[in-house]
């Protein structure tokens, strides 16, 4: 396996293990955040997800 695919590979790990503290530690938070969630607008969605991708890119590059 290349290093590119090894690097995605590990960062997509870890994401998911991020991802998976909050719903095992606190699942009733998660739930009402997912709630929360689901009543905010397209657009707001949107342009929270842009700006998400745009700092990480940016601490990417700051990072490597």
């Amino acid at each position: 396996m290349s290093e590119m695919w090894q690097d995605l590979a590990v960062a997509f790990s870890l994401m998911l293990v991020i991802e998976g503290i909050i719903p095992f530690l606190y699942p009733n938070r998660w739930k009402n955040m997912v709630r929360a969630l689901s009543q905010i607008d397209t657009l707001t969605m949107r342009i929270i997800g842009l700006v998400s991708m745009v700092v990480g890119v940016g601490l990417l590059y700051w990072v490597r």
